[in-house]
């Protein structure tokens, strides 16, 4: 075989190598859904274990709770995701969003963006998913609100620290979540009663799911439109947005943070946040709870989370 024959002979060996690679990938990607352990134990696939049926007419009505001190990308990346679903044979989009807080007077969000609600506790529509970013403390109004519409909720989701103001409902006792890594410590102590999942990117347990921190709300977003719409949907979705995380694909790919980082002499963290304290942590902005160190205590000046 000359050196032209083996050249060629070469580049129909990558060819079909390709495709093999090619083949193979696509049916990875078709493969069956993940699997996923809910808070009885049970493994089930991550479809089946919860499955939503969107309405036969008419858009999906989403309530984005906020006050001040709502962080942004907490409320604002889901708001994309259910912003950019396309369904086909859908004129509109099929979800309908709206932020809802005490008053419709201006908020001020995290960086002070200023935000002017849509509705009040009191006027706004039925929501069949409500978004609850961290924010500071929930009003008792808010509470209520969140409690009384989730009874009738496909999902009622929280972000990141967001998961204190669930946890203030009542309505996560007994149940499993998740929260802002930085916030596992505090969120454990004041409530002993929800099996805190640490590690996990979200999850869902019955119409309550939970995120991680910031960005994690946009794979849970993610999720719950694979629930309504399936995956190949909810793919299109994240292609769209150019968002290629793969997270609302495997509830716990948030393992990194399943451990608490270990302090030492040449490297001092924050006993809370685990954070480098030759650094600004959340701690140093935040008001933590009485149970925590008269040391730390002294070092905040604001709520980090809505404790």
């Amino acid at each position: 075989m000359n050196r032209k024959d083996l050249v060629n002979a070469a580049a129909r060996s990558g060819l079909i190598a390709a495709l093999a690679l090619f083949v193979i990938g696509q049916l990875s990607a078709n493969a069956a859904p993940i699997e996923t352990t809910g808070s009885s134990g049970n493994n089930k696939s991550a479809v089946e274990a919860n499955p939503l049926k969107p309405p036969a007419q008419g858009q999906i009505p989403v309530a984005f709770v906020i006050s001040d001190g709502a962080v942004i990308i907490d409320f604002c990346g889901p708001w994309e995701v259910f912003r950019d679903v396309n369904i086909p044979g859908l004129e509109d989009g099929p979800f309908r969003l709206y932020t809802v807080s005490d008053t419709t007077s201006p908020i001020h969000a995290g960086g002070g963006m200023q935000i002017i609600p849509d509705y009040t506790f009191a006027n706004a529509p039925a929501p069949k998913i409500i978004v609850i970013p961290a924010q500071g403390k929930p009003s008792e109004a808010m509470l209520k609100w969140i409690r009384e519409s989730t009874k009738n909720t496909d999902v009622t989701m929280s972000v990141c620290t967001g998961a204190f103001v669930l946890a203030k409902t009542g309505l996560l006792s007994g149940k499993a979540a998740t929260t802002y890594h930085g916030a596992f410590v505090s969120f454990a102590r004041q409530f002993p009663d929800i099996h805190l999942k640490r590690g996990a990117r979200f999850v869902e347990d019955g119409n309550l799911a939970t995120a991680g921190g910031l960005s994690s709300g946009i794979d849970l977003a993610l999720r719950v439109v694979e629930r309504y719409y399936g995956r190949e949907i909810a793919q299109k979705t994240a292609y769209n947005m150019e968002y290629q995380g793969q997270g609302w694909m495997n509830p716990d790919s948030n393992q990194v943070y399943a451990s608490a980082p270990v302090s030492t002499a040449e490297n001092l963290l924050c006993p809370v946040c685990g954070m480098d304290v030759a650094r600004p942590s959340p701690c140093l902005k935040a008001r933590l709870t009485t149970s925590a160190p008269t040391t730390i205590r002294k070092l905040s000046t604001r709520p980090l989370t809505s404790s």
